[in-house]
């Protein structure tokens, strides 16, 4: 993995929780705080199925791609909100289908940035960028040291529309529109966001997690919303399998780990650029 400039050095904020800390405990993973496990905790009382969301989730990031990188041949991965590294990293995946595979991974977590310089393993074609994932212009410029954008890249958007807010400073369909002007034909975009049918859901968890995380957090959006995502100019859906519950996009394996109860789930799928 390439070098990260010095500002992955800032300082982590313990007693804050992070998405990225907390996402990573619902994984059974290390690298968080006691914050961030106090964090869930409630947050699993008011959606008990979280836990396994998120395992189902990461699955989905694994099959599709493979998909991306077996089906479409697209050797460039852009991965917006990576979070911290895991089993299986999107580059992992790639690169086990083709050697060659470029993979960019975006992400403003200290956290995330550190453990990324120290855990993932010296890869040429790999690079972590300490950006924003709004900040469209800056990651274009820091990932064209790997990316070719006259060649088609697939940029993932997975399970980090719900951090970004509806405001002037960027919101979801803004940054999905200026990805995707910058991505040739051939490229393809995939997106998915927590959604939930029930408005008390969206509330009480868009509440939890903006005053759990210091307002660092968007909101429980609904499947129409998303829907809205990929009418964006340019992209066409796939339509042999369309948005539904990531859980069920193009399985590959029985080992689901079904949620028990059904709250919210993580909605979206996959697009062609044109």
């Amino acid at each position: 993995m390439s070098e990260l400039r010095d500002d992955s050095q800032d300082h982590i904020d313990t007693n804050t929780p992070s998405a990225a800390r907390m996402y990573d405990y619902l994984l059974g993973g290390h690298y968080n705080y006691p914050s961030d496990r106090e964090a869930c905790d409630q947050l699993l009382q008011t959606a008990p199925s979280t836990r396994e969301l998120a395992v189902n989730n990461r699955a989905f990031l694994v099959r599709v791609v493979r998909h991306i990188a077996r089906h479409y041949g697209v050797k460039q991965f852009i991965d917006h909100g990576s979070g911290l590294p895991t089993q299986n990293n999107v580059h992992q995946v790639a690169q086990a289908v083709d050697p060659d595979c470029k993979v960019v991974y975006v992400d403003n977590d200290p956290l995330v940035l550190g453990y990324g310089r120290a855990f993932l393993e010296e890869n040429p074609n790999v690079l972590i960028l300490p950006s924003d994932m709004r900040e469209t212009a800056t990651i274009a410029a820091g990932a064209a040291q790997i990316i070719d954008f006259k060649e088609p890249v697939a940029a993932l958007f997975v399970s980090v529309l719900h951090c970004i807010p509806d405001d002037d400073q960027g919101n979801p369909r803004r940054m999905i529109e200026d990805t995707v002007r910058l991505l040739a034909p051939g490229s393809v975009v995939v997106i998915c966001q927590l959604v939930s049918p029930h408005e008390w859901i969206r509330e009480q968890v868009t509440e939890l997690m903006r005053e759990q995380t210091g307002n660092r957090w968007g909101r429980v959006r609904t499947q129409a919303e998303v829907d809205e995502f990929f009418t964006i100019p340019r992209l066409h859906l796939e339509e042999e399998v369309g948005l539904l519950d990531v859980t069920d996009w193009r399985p590959d394996t029985e080992l689901v780990r079904r949620q028990a109860t059904r709250e919210w789930i993580e909605y979206g799928g996959l697009a062609t650029v044109g």
